[in-house]
């Protein structure tokens, strides 16, 4: 999750990605091979970046656009959630 000035701007959306599927986070180590710890840190949300490999793996194995993982969430919309 990235932030400017204490507001969420940019959220992984990994999470909701596993939730729809019911997948769980070893599912996702076991498909991609990305690390546990890169896998648990993007479905909570707890890193501020990802690599364009990693990017590209699971956009690769999960069949999704990078857009479907990556959401902007404008000032907005945050403070309505």
């Amino acid at each position: 999750m990235i932030t400017f000035g204490g507001i969420v701007v940019i959220r992984f959306s990994l999470d909701k990605i596993m939730k729809d599927r019911g997948l769980e986070q070893k599912d996702i180590v076991s498909i991609t091979g990305i690390n546990r710890n890169t896998v648990k840190a993007l479905a909570s949300n707890a890193n501020a970046r990802i690599d364009f490999p990693t990017l590209n793996t699971l956009c690769r194995t999960l069949g999704v656009l990078p857009g479907e993982l990556i959401e902007y969430l404008p000032e907005d919309e945050e403070e309505s959630r």
